[in-house]
């Protein structure tokens, strides 16, 4: 750090000059996140300095989270929501905002082993979890914190959860089950209400991970099945910053039942409330105004014409890629697109080298993983498909 400060105009000049290194959502095609609509940033910045780690200092941002939680549990088709207050859950359902879908699953099987240690569930080994080969590597970082074991089912051929391959990874060390609803790679959506149904007949919690998919599933013209309509679903996260066009990081995480988010309880002694329920303590009030800002200027309508819009430019993507030769892996199920190409990986190199397109790789199978987000345009989607036959006719 300087002796003395430096000027306004050296500072910006210095935060200009980094900002340029920064990649700009122009051309790319490998991210889940995209520009936050100008009501979110506006929101965030008058809420700047609130923080929801110590609610009675500042009840505004705190209503602001209460109102966003209750949105989403409409949009989510629980019957009611708010978040804890005074050191309770005062409704059936609970949830409050997170800085993302990292920080959703960790809390959400945190919950699940609380709960089933309470209920003092005779463990013969390690407790486990079950998920599906494509869930996100973030259940790598539940294992490593908890000390559990995390194993993956098979996934079958139109990359959903194989159902046969949770129920044969299921014993009495088993403590929950997790679903994916828009996995990261393939866009796909595993069978929710079969996962249910498994885990409400083992007595297992059952953990949706709608980090992407819960911004986009409500709002398709035929959507599957995800939330708490299925019976059997104890959690769920959804990431307003991604396809909810909030500002980074807003995310989310709600419970059926309060005794789940109770099992979070922490007390909290020399703040304004009596405990928190979170994983990090100082939380930004300004993402919860940006959250609750876009979603209700937006409303259903205007997510739905987002969810619109992105759906046709992939359907033009699939359309023009099939001209040149090449199939996708599977119809995409929303705006998620893995595409069958000879060698992927230097496909991807080339396309960023030449012409500037960031784009990603799915692990197994390899193909090239493309996610067409509000900043895309259809222009883009032929130049990136004239710049793909160029670059593959050359391999």
């Amino acid at each position: 750090m300087n002796e003395q400060g430096l000027s306004e105009k050296e500072i910006f000049s210095f935060l200009e000059n980094a900002k340029s290194e920064d990649t700009d959502y122009y051309r790319v095609l490998s991210s889940m996140c995209t520009h936050p609509h100008k009501i979110a940033v506006e929101a965030h910045r008058l809420f700047i300095e609130a923080n929801l780690g110590d609610l009675g200092l500042f009840a505004g941002a705190c209503r602001l989270e209460q109102e966003v939680v209750r949105m989403l549990g409409e949009l989510l088709h629980a019957p009611s929501i708010v978040v804890p207050s005074g050191g309770s859950c005062e409704s059936s359902v609970c949830g409050y905002l997170t800085t993302g879908g990292t920080e959703s699953n960790i809390q959400a099987v945190r919950g699940m082993k609380n709960l089933v240690t309470a209920g003092k569930k005779g463990f013969k080994g390690v407790p486990n979890i079950v998920i599906p080969e494509s869930a996100h590597f973030s259940f790598d970082k539940v294992a490593d914190m908890m000390g559990i074991e995390v194993r993956r089912a098979s996934l079958d051929s139109e990359f959903r959860v194989d159902l046969s391959s949770v129920e044969s990874l299921i014993d009495i060390n088993t403590m929950g089950l997790v679903g994916i609803a828009g996995n990261t790679e393939f866009g796909q959506i595993d069978p929710i209400d079969k996962l249910s149904e498994i885990a409400l007949e083992n007595e297992l919690f059952l953990h949706i991970d709608a980090a992407f998919g819960g911004f986009v599933i409500p709002f398709l013209e035929k959507p599957q099945p995800f939330d708490f309509k299925v019976p059997g679903v104890s959690s769920i996260a959804i990431d307003p910053h991604k396809m909810g066009l909030s500002t980074i990081p807003s995310g989310a995480l709600l419970f059926r039942s309060p005794s789940f988010l109770d099992s979070l309880k922490v007390n909290t002694p020399y703040l304004t409330t009596k405990a928190q329920f979170t994983l990090t303590g100082t939380r930004s009030g300004a993402s919860a105004a940006a959250t609750c800002a876009v979603m209700k200027y937006l409303g259903n309508e205007g997510y739905r014409k987002n969810v619109h819009y992105c759906m046709q430019l992939t359907e033009k993507l699939v359309t023009e890629a099939r001209k040149i030769g090449f199939e996708p892996l599977l119809e995409p199920v929303m705006n998620v697109v893995a595409l069958k190409v000879p060698n992927p990986d230097l496909v991807r190199e080339q396309l960023l080298e030449r012409f500037g397109w960031n784009v990603s790789i799915t692990r197994i199978p390899r193909a090239l993983r493309l996610v067409l987000m509000p900043h895309n345009t259809l222009e883009d989607i032929e130049l990136f498909v004239q710049d793909l036959k160029k670059v593959t006719a050359e391999i």
